[in-house]
């Protein structure tokens, strides 16, 4: 599924990554785990093809890892840290653009079913400036879950999200496993990193 050879990366001189190699089965998911600033949102970063690394290799399904990339827009969905969504789109709006512009089978059925899941169907017609923090992150999370998939990339995806969201997004991530999606994901939690985690890729340390 996803394969990092010799990943190295830095910043004016500082490196940050140094010849980090991993390889993620289907099915299979992944915490990155180190101190902060030790790398790992630029691991995901580089994963996800929006950051070029200095030196080493990234493939997904074989093919070279690559923002624009058609091979890995169609395999890769994302949550980073700088999520942007459609300021003018609503709530609704934005997951059914992301979902038809995917080829997700039965798009509108798929988002119906996504916010009732993540429990933003109330807010459906709402800009996304208008929504809370928390709400943020469940739109977030859901533009991933209303498209087809086979490697989910996520850099703390409980942010902002409370006890019973994040009991919610640990069953989620393993039914998504369970389906064959692989999971490579950054995070603090612990109990999220022991519930989804089958090996730890540990940076900085």
């Amino acid at each position: 599924m996803l394969r990092v050879d010799g990943l190295t990366r830095g910043f004016s001189g500082l490196l940050v990554l140094h010849e980090l190699s991993f390889e993620l089965a289907p099915g299979e998911g992944a915490a990155v785990v180190g101190p902060n600033g030790s790398g790992k949102t630029t691991l995901l970063r580089c994963v996800a093809g929006t950051d070029v690394p200095d030196a080493g290799r990234i493939t997904l399904n074989g093919f070279p890892v690559a923002e624009t990339s058609p091979d890995t827009r169609a395999a890769m969905a994302c949550v980073l840290d700088d999520v942007d969504f459609f300021p003018d789109l609503s709530v609704g709006e934005h997951l059914a653009l992301c979902a038809l512009a995917h080829e997700q089978p039965d798009a509108a059925a798929t988002v119906e079913s996504v916010l009732a899941e993540l429990g933003i169907a109330e807010q459906r017609d709402q800009l996304p400036a208008t929504l809370s923090s928390g709400q943020r992150r469940r739109l977030a999370l859901a533009s991933c879950f209303v498209r087809p998939r086979t490697l989910l990339v996520l850099d703390e995806p409980e942010q902002r999200l409370d006890v019973e969201g994040k009991a919610w997004l640990a069953a989620k991530l393993n039914a998504e496993k369970a389906a064959g999606v692989s999971v490579l994901m950054a995070s603090h939690d612990p109990e999220l990193i022991e519930a989804v985690a089958d090996v730890h890729i540990e940076v900085g340390l």
